[in-house]
C-alpha cells in the first residue's frame, strides 16, 4: 500500500493512498436496531448496557436485546431537538474537588435558548448540572478517562470559535481554551499510547475535515487533515478510541440520525461494526476512529512517533452519522 507524507502540528502524518477516494473500504457499518431520532451512543454502564440518546429521550441497550426506554418518569428526561450528545460517569474521584462523577450517571448536552448540561442519575431522575453562556451552541461532550483533565469536557461554539470548558463533579467551570477552531460532534481524550498527543482532547471540524487536539493547558494543535469529504452535514463528525480490552468479539457502535433535507437522509438506526469487521480493519487498542456525517466514511488514526491514517470502513450511502463511536468489549 502506497503512502504519502504530510505534517500536522509538527507531527509526521502518513496517509494511506486512497483515503477520500473511491477505493473499496475493508469493513461496513451495518444496521443493528431502529431508534427514532437517535443522535449518540455511550457506555457501557456497570451492567454492560449502552446508553442511547435520541430526540425522544434515552434508551438502554443490552447486547442481543432491543433498546428499552430509560428515565421516562415524572423527574426523567424527555429528550431534546438538535444534538443532545452524551457522556457517562466513571465513578473516579476528581483531584482537588473531593467528589466524583457517579458511575453510570449520564450527562446530556442541553441545546437551545438556555444551553447547558443535564445530569440523569442511575435511577432515571434528571437534574440541571451546569449552564453555558447564552447564545453558545454546545457542540460536544465527554468525561476524561485518561487522567489529564480529570473533568467533564464541553465544547461550545459562538461566532465561529470554540470555547473548551472543564467542569468538576460539583459543576465548577475552568475555561481551558477560547477562540479555538469551530469543532462539533464526538469528543475523546487520547490514551497514553497516542504519541505526543497522549492525554489531549481530540475534536473534529466537519467544515474543513480537520482533526484537532486540545491540551490540558489550553493549547490547540492541528493533529491531521482527514482527507475525507468536508462541509456542513458532510464532514468528519464522530470519534472514538479503540479500548485496550476490546476482546476478540468486541463491537463498535455509531448513531445514524434520520435527517430529511440533509445531503444524506439517515435511517434513525444504531449502526454496528462487528468483531469480524474490526479484525478485518486491523484495528488496535489506542487507534482513533473518525467517521464522516455523510455516509459514515471511517478512518483510523494511529499515533506513536508518527501518525498513520487508513480508510477502514464505510456506512450505508445514506447514513447521517452523529456523536461518539463507542466500543463494547467482549472476550
Amino acid at each position: 500500500m502506497g503512502w504519502r507524507a504530510g505534517a500536522a502540528g509538527g507531527l509526521l502524518v502518513l496517509i494511506a493512498a486512497g483515503v477520500g477516494s473511491a477505493a473499496p473500504p475493508k469493513s461496513t457499518w451495518r444496521t443493528l436496531a431502529k431508534v427514532a431520532g437517535i443522535v449518540d451512543v455511550v457506555g457501557p454502564r456497570r451492567d454492560g448496557r449502552l446508553v442511547l440518546s435520541s430526540h425522544g429521550g434515552l434508551f438502554l441497550l443490552r447486547r442481543g436485546a432491543a433498546p428499552v426506554p430509560f428515565a421516562r418518569g415524572p423527574q426523567g428526561y424527555a429528550g431534546s431537538a438538535g444534538e443532545p450528545y452524551l457522556a457517562l460517569g466513571h465513578g473516579r474521584v476528581v483531584p482537588g474537588a473531593r467528589c466524583s462523577f457517579h458511575r453510570d450517571d449520564v450527562f446530556v448536552l442541553r441545546p437551545g435558548a438556555a444551553p447547558g448540561v443535564l445530569r440523569v442519575d442511575r435511577d432515571g431522575r434528571s437534574h440541571p448540572f451546569v449552564s453555558l453562556p447564552a447564545g453558545a451552541f454546545p457542540s460536544g461532550i465527554t468525561i476524561d478517562r485518561a487522567g489529564s483533565f480529570h473533568r467533564l469536557l464541553v465544547t461550545a461554539t459562538a461566532s465561529g470559535a470554540t470555547t473548551l470548558h472543564a467542569f468538576d463533579c460539583r459543576g465548577r467551570d475552568r475555561v481551558v481554551a477560547t477562540g479555538a477552531p469551530s469543532v462539533e460532534g464526538g469528543l475523546a481524550v487520547a490514551p497514553r499510547t497516542f504519541g505526543r498527543y497522549a492525554g489531549w482532547l481530540i475534536a473534529v471540524a466537519e467544515g474543513t475535515g480537520r482533526i484537532y487536539a486540545f491540551s490540558p493547558r489550553g493549547r490547540t494543535r492541528l493533529l491531521a487533515n482527514s482527507g475525507l469529504p468536508a462541509g456542513g452535514d458532510i464532514g468528519v463528525e464522530a470519534v472514538g478510541f479503540v479500548p485496550p480490552a476490546l476482546g476478540r468479539r468486541g463491537t463498535a457502535y455509531l448513531a445514524d440520525l434520520g435527517a430529511p433535507g440533509s445531503p444524506t437522509t439517515g435511517s434513525d438506526s444504531l449502526l454496528v461494526l462487528r468483531a469480524a469487521d474490526i479484525s478485518r480493519a486491523r484495528l488496535r487498542a489506542g487507534d482513533l476512529l473518525v467517521a464522516t456525517e455523510a455516509g459514515a466514511k471511517t478512518i483510523a488514526l494511529r499515533c506513536r512517533r508518527a501518525c498513520t491514517i487508513r480508510h477502514v470502513a464505510d456506512g450505508p450511502a445514506t447514513a447521517h452519522a452523529e456523536g461518539h463511536i463507542t466500543f463494547l468489549p467482549r472476550r
